[in-house]
């Protein structure tokens, strides 16, 4: 694990590894607060931890630098805690094990953490690095960006005094972000009194897994597998032509990652069974034709198992089969000005269905405030339909671009002179802390960037090398030249 240490930038690379070291999965920081703090404290760097469970740090300007804007980094603590089937990594208490692949630094059988612990890799290198130039900086490291974000939605006015944000959450190297999507939590439940299943039935347990899965926003338009529909449509095969019926049903964990794996545990009649083992096959097929040149690992297998005392009642079940076969799943519409980039879109994230009672979560995102109450609309209607309570939360506005602010130009003119290519200046589906960010300071200049990520919130999750050592000879001289104050 430690050869990623001796990676160049060493001082970006030696952080990281570091990062990899502590367990950081979303809603469970204590440890890597703690780290960030002892680490300042150990290097002389101002720190502390604010009413929203994010550190903060401080940087003085280098001599001859006080006049200009003062720089906020930002960047997020928390990891999206994903692993391959049959791993027994245990994300609170286990570091990350990394290896090197060619150009790619890659994490055994888990996500890597690069999203965001690159980002806050590189907030430590400029904090400790007294051989920069730069004007006065502050760090802002926030916490449960993944599940919540939490940390910005704690954010205190008075926390921060800076003109400009960086955000170290972009995943293309030469990519500058200036506005990116909203999102909203929808939840779908119901409860009701389980039935006792039929002795003389047998019990299977349906398992598919091998999917990519991947990040709900920025790869939802690859046309990649979702664990829970295909499930769903396997369930309503399986009810509507083998008398099964359904005892438990959980798919996915993250409402922000494509489900890569999803399993159901049914009961059919004895004389049954083996039909049914014969659909499961059929729908291993039929899947893995249409979804071939993206799936390439799909699998489902089906067990026999211990046969549940209880199931959940027939309506239910057919209800809620037939709401998450109906649930709008994938992309809904491109941005009309914009048609290359995703404008509104839905993942059906988790489904965890017990004898009794079910729940469904979905993320909504959109960059249209119209469209994500209308793509909200659309999602309670159908779980309405299928007797289930609706409820939303965690919502957050859209991040609305400007693509002619003061900062994104020196940042395109820094980027042409150091390279020899035009940057890249854009929007994105992806839901970014930036733009609760620039809810609480509505003067600040924002813009997002970083290394090249590959995959992230899944166990192939990827950090390209060269672009590490571009990024930090980036971030240097932009640094060297933070406009003047005005």
């Amino acid at each position: 694990m430690s050869e990623i240490k001796n990676l160049e930038p060493q001082i970006v690379w030696k952080n990281f590894h570091a990062l990899t070291q502590v367990p950081r999965p979303s809603g469970h920081l204590e440890k890597i607060q703690q780290f960030l703090l002892e680490w300042a404290v150990a290097r002389g760097i101002e720190a502390f931890k604010d009413n929203g469970e994010n550190i903060v740090m401080r940087k003085p300007a280098t001599p001859g630098m006080e006049n200009r804007k003062k720089a906020v980094m930002q960047a997020h603590m928390d990891m999206v805690p994903q692993k391959a089937a049959g791993s027994a990594h245990n994300f609170e208490t286990d570091p990350i094990e990394t290896y090197i692949d060619g150009e790619w630094v890659k994490a055994r059988g888990t996500t890597l953490g690069a999203d965001d612990g690159m980002g806050v890799a590189a907030v430590m290198a400029v904090m400790e690095d007294d051989t920069l130039v730069h004007g006065p900086l502050e760090a802002l490291i926030t916490a449960d960006e993944e599940t919540c974000m939490y940390g910005v939605n704690h954010l205190d006015a008075g926390t921060l005094s800076g003109d400009i944000l960086l955000n170290f959450d972009n995943e293309t190297m030469g990519e500058f972000v200036v506005g990116s999507a909203g999102g909203v939590n929808v939840t779908a439940s119901i409860s009701y009194k389980p039935v006792e299943t039929d002795a003389e039935d047998v019990a299977v347990k349906v398992t598919l897994k091998g999917l990519r899965g991947g990040h709900s926003g920025l790869e939802i338009c690859e046309g990649r597998a979702n664990a829970n529909k295909l499930m769903a449509r396997f369930l309503q095969m399986a009810v509507r032509d083998n008398e099964a019926r359904l005892a438990c049903w959980k798919g996915g964990n993250m409402r922000n990652a494509i489900p890569r794996e999803s399993e159901a545990v049914v009961t059919v009649p004895a004389e049954g069974a083996d039909e049914l083992l014969e659909l499961v096959e059929e729908c291993a097929a039929v899947f893995a034709e249409e979804f071939r040149g993206v799936e390439e690992c799909l699998e489902m297998k089906a067990e026999r198992v211990e046969l549940p005392v209880l199931q959940v009642p027939e309506d239910i079940q057919d209800n809620v089969l037939d709401a998450v076969i109906a649930c709008h799943d994938g992309v809904l519409r491109n941005i009309p000005s914009m048609p290359h980039i995703v404008e509104t879109s839905s993942n059906l994230a988790i489904v965890d269905m017990k004898p009794e009672q079910a729940e469904v979560l979905v993320l909504a995102r959109s960059s249209s405030e119209s469209m994500m109450d209308y793509i909200g609309a659309m999602l309670e209607s159908c779980f309405n339909m299928a007797g289930m309570k609706v409820e939303f939360s965690g919502r957050y506005g859209a991040w609305q671009p400007n693509f002619d602010s003061q900062i994104t130009k020196r940042m395109v003119e820094v980027y042409s002179e150091i390279f020899g290519e035009e940057a890249k200046v854009q929007v994105v589906h992806a839901g970014l802390e930036c733009s609760l960010i620039g809810e609480v300071y509505p003067g600040m200049n924002l813009v997002s960037f970083g290394p090249t990520l590959r995959s992230p919130h899944t166990p192939d999750e990827r950090c390209h090398i060269p672009s590490v050592d571009k990024f930090w000879t980036f971030l240097k001289e932009l640094l060297r030249r933070i406009p003047v104050k005005e």
